[in-house]
């Protein structure tokens, strides 16, 4: 249950107990008072689940098909992956599965699968640190200013 669905039913709960009027329950939830009138038969009727969203649990209408899914990571496991130096980036996958194997598939949506199967991390190539080395001494070194007035 979201936090906003949460907050309905603590609200609608006291409804219950009688400690709050519908009137200004709909003021807390700012909703008008028909709204909260639907709400509150809902509530009555099925309880706290009846107002948690109707598609609450159920897989997303675009979702790609899972045996999509697996080909395509099977694909990219087979030959795009390796050491962090040598592996291919999300997007440049995403690329090569259009071009090379025709599998379209959005980059941001690779990169979700390929981050929760642990074909690619977020590590990067980093140059190495160089540190900078002290100054050599040499003559007449410090300026000294004089002024004059």
């Amino acid at each position: 249950m979201s936090s906003q669905e949460l907050h309905r039913v603590e609200v609608l709960a006291r409804v219950k107990n009688r400690n709050l009027k519908l009137k200004d329950a709909a003021a807390l939830l700012r909703l008008s008072h028909r709204q909260v009138k639907r709400l509150w038969k809902r509530y009555r009727r099925g309880g706290a689940k009846a107002l948690q969203h109707g598609n609450a649990g159920r897989p997303s209408n675009r979702a790609k098909p899972v045996k999509f899914r697996r080909a395509v990571l099977a694909r990219v496991r087979k030959k795009y992956s390796g050491g962090i130096g040598e592996r291919f980036g999300p997007t440049l996958a995403a690329e090569h599965l259009a071009k090379d194997d025709g599998l379209q598939i959005d980059a941001e949506t690779l990169r979700r699968w390929m981050l929760a199967d642990g074909l690619w991390s977020r590590e990067r190539k980093r140059k190495p640190h160089f540190e900078r080395r002290q100054a050599r001494a040499h003559f007449g070194g410090a300026l000294v200013q004089i002024g004059f007035c």
